[in-house]
């Protein structure tokens, strides 16, 4: 049972956990996890971290863990299992991560400020503006939109000349 101090209330847990239908998150340790060695795991973070981040597959919308694991003479299980070890998330989050970090440097880029956000979000790899836009936000707690105006605002050295924006289409 909680107390709520502040409106002295008394709070059954498990009664608001099901009223919201939330549940806790509960740490599970997957049991394929621990077939992998440490020497295999430093491995294939080094040649995942090659193809991911040096060879920028994150900017192909279908390069998938599948085809990470073909590339790589695995199986989705063992990059499953690297990514979520030594990166602490799944492998889409891990992707968006870094198509994230070049949407950031593409939004306050003077060369791509006429660039709209679909053409952003198509650069660096989303499918749609939609899913670039939720892991945005997700990762930043802001829109890129938002981002690129705020960092404008802050740096308006970084405005282009009126009258020189390209049309919506």
């Amino acid at each position: 049972m909680y107390i709520c101090r502040k409106f002295g209330i008394n709070l059954n847990h498990s009664s608001i956990m099901g009223k919201y239908n939330i549940t806790e998150k509960k740490e599970k340790e997957a049991a394929y996890r621990s077939l992998v060695s440490p020497r295999l795991m430093d491995e294939m973070q080094e040649k995942i971290m090659n193809i991911i981040v040096m060879q920028k597959k994150y900017r192909d919308k279908d390069y998938s863990a599948k085809k990470l694991a073909e590339d790589l003479g695995t199986n989705t299980r063992y990059i499953s299992a690297v990514v979520n070890v030594r990166f602490h998330m799944n492998y889409t989050s891990f992707v968006n991560k870094y198509r994230i970090d070049e949407a950031m440097s593409i939004l306050v880029d003077k060369r791509y400020q006429d660039l709209r956000m679909e053409e952003v979000s198509d650069m660096v790899g989303f499918s749609n503006r939609q899913s670039f836009y939720a892991s945005f936000y997700k990762l930043m707690g802001v829109t890129p939109r938002e981002y690129r105006l705020r960092h404008l605002s802050q740096h308006p050295s970084l405005v282009k000349e009126k009258g020189r924006r390209r049309r919506k289409e």
